[in-house]
């Protein structure tokens, strides 16, 4: 099963997220990395590294990681990086639509590659 870690500068923002993904499919891995380890706003890269290889030993199938803005993009970049596992793929896509049409899709089974397509597919469906 493919797993997902969450990064949002905000941990509210980032449980907030699995808690939506986590009611439609409460079987798939998730973690929030969010905030500071303080509890402020920001990035934190032991925070995401921690929750990576967490989620990763529960995940066979790999590991999508969803950013909000900015210095997450970057943030979990650079941790991806020093664990050089190809299993473990940052997505672009719409934080909240795409981590809960992801984490839908990952419950049935669906492939790595399969669940980022449709995380990056919450990008075209419309709202109205």
């Amino acid at each position: 099963m493919v797993g997902f870690v969450l990064v949002s500068h905000s941990q509210k923002a980032a449980e907030g997220a699995a808690e939506l993904g986590l009611m439609m499919a409460p079987s798939v891995p998730v973690a929030a990395a969010g905030g500071m380890a303080d509890g402020g706003l920001g990035t934190d890269y032991e925070k995401i590294m921690e929750a990576i290889t967490s989620i990763r030993e529960q995940a066979p199938e790999g590991v999508l990681v969803i950013m909000d803005m900015g210095s997450s993009c970057m943030t979990a970049s650079m941790v991806i990086e020093d664990l050089g596992d190809e299993g473990i793929v940052m997505v672009d896509c719409p934080f909240i639509e795409g981590a809960v049409a992801a984490i839908v899709e990952a419950e049935g089974g669906s492939s790595l590659e399969e669940v980022k397509q449709t995380a990056e597919d919450a990008r075209e469906v419309r709202k109205l």
